[in-house]
């Protein structure tokens, strides 16, 4: 890539190597430091994505690694795949705007990736138009959602912005995904999320696709804070790459509307946290967890629910906002500090910690990869909130095995 990647020409404090393509993030970076560090990894996950696409190249440049077996047209569905979970992830941070800090100087660039991003994702005379249709495979229909999911939390920086022509184009694409029928499971959900960012743009909406999706994941609730996946429950991480976020934010927006009860969204939020503290408890002394179920290739995705509430200030009053953060931290420097995380153009590669295709499940490609973004809404709190200002803090795990005071752990 013969360009000056302008995070160089704009660090933040302390990490201008941290997203050279093909090194690895510094281990020594101060406990303190913990914004920066992770706005600077943030940046090395979605720069390759935003910025080749605003210039309609991402096609042309983006590698098409694919899972063992992989089943679907890799070439129909990964870039939506990259660009519509870079967008949910990213979303928040960018949501703040620019401002005359490095970090700001920063996001300030990568909201004009992103705007111009969105204009080259939805023009048909463009070289990179993404596919919103079902015709080869009905994958779209699944990033599509991720892409609403982007603009409803940052309307202000990726929505409003956007001209009328572009806007025109995002609501044409999005409607034309409803001729996918998604599947009986997490799929409503997908569906759902589409129809809700049509109505909070003042778009016509179809509600039965939204009351259906919430009717029955009420229905498939298993209890202590845990939906199944359809009928059945599946030990995976489906609550937090999909199911938690999306019906809790899909419900704000329908109360905020006048469209639910705000009974309805208490009762998912009170669930979501209960949740949270349990995936706070699933990290260990050294920011590990297990890795369980499908899709692992999306790495730290699964602990959305648990950012997700840090973001909104509503986490459980049993976790402090100084642990989340030290144990998402933790988390994030065991993954992506690993080997071959990133190519030596700086795009990822399938695998958990480093490059392990073979950990991928059959429906997983480069694009898929980009959701791990979601473990990042964190940075849409600004710079001096309590969840970066608090002093270290240990988590549930740590504390524990070191013999401190833990409060017991009980059943939603």
């Amino acid at each position: 890539m013969n360009r000056r990647r302008f995070i160089q020409a704009v660090p933040i404090a302390g990490l201008a190597t941290a997203v050279k393509p093909g090194n690895m993030l510094p281990s020594s970076i101060p406990p303190t430091n913990d914004r920066a560090y992770c706005a600077s990894l943030l940046v090395r996950i979605a720069e390759p994505v935003l910025y080749n696409l605003s210039k309609g190249q991402l096609k042309k440049t983006m590698p098409l690694e694919v899972a063992p077996a992989y089943s679907k047209p890799v070439e129909k569905v990964t870039y939506l795949e990259a660009f519509g979970r870079t967008m949910a992830g990213i979303a928040p941070w960018l949501e703040l705007g620019a401002d005359e800090t490095e970090e700001g100087k920063i996001r300030g660039h990568m909201i004009k990736l992103a705007q111009s991003a969105t204009a080259q994702a939805v023009d048909p005379s463009g070289p990179d138009y993404m596919n919103f249709t079902g015709r080869y495979d009905g994958q779209p229909l699944v990033d599509g959602a991720f892409l609403a999911h982007g603009f409803i939390r940052a309307p202000k920086q990726l929505w409003e912005p956007l001209s009328d022509k572009v806007k025109r184009q995002v609501v044409a694409a999005f409607k034309s995904l409803r001729s996918i029928k998604p599947g009986y499971n997490n799929w409503l959900l997908f569906a759902a999320m589409i129809e809700t960012a049509l109505l909070e743009f003042g778009e016509d909406w179809d509600a039965m696709r939204v009351d259906f999706a919430i009717k029955k994941h009420q229905e498939w609730y298993k209890g202590d804070g845990m939906y199944g996946d359809g009928t059945d429950f599946h030990f995976d991480y489906y609550n937090g790459f999909v199911i938690q976020p999306m019906l809790v934010d899909i419900l704000k927006v329908l109360v905020a509307k006048g469209k639910a009860n705000r009974s309805e969204y208490d009762q998912a939020l009170e669930r979501m946290q209960r949740y949270a503290v349990i995936q706070e408890r699933l990290i260990s002394p050294e920011g590990t967890f297990p890795v369980v179920g499908r899709s692992m290739a999306y790495r730290n995705a699964g602990f959305q629910p648990l950012v997700q509430l840090a973001l909104h200030d509503q986490l459980p009053a049993s976790l402090s906002p100084a642990q989340v953060r030290c144990a998402l931290t933790a988390v994030k420097k065991r993954i992506f500090e690993a080997p071959d995380t990133f190519d030596q153009k700086g795009w990822m590669q399938l695998g958990f910690c480093g490059h392990q295709p073979e950990i991928a499940d059959v429906y997983t490609a480069t694009g898929s990869s980009y959701l791990c973004t979601v473990a990042f809404l964190a940075l849409g709190l600004p710079p001096g909130h309590t969840f970066w200002t608090g002093a270290p803090e240990e988590w549930t795990a740590q504390k524990v095995w070191k013999g401190k005071p833990v409060l017991k752990d009980h059943a939603l």
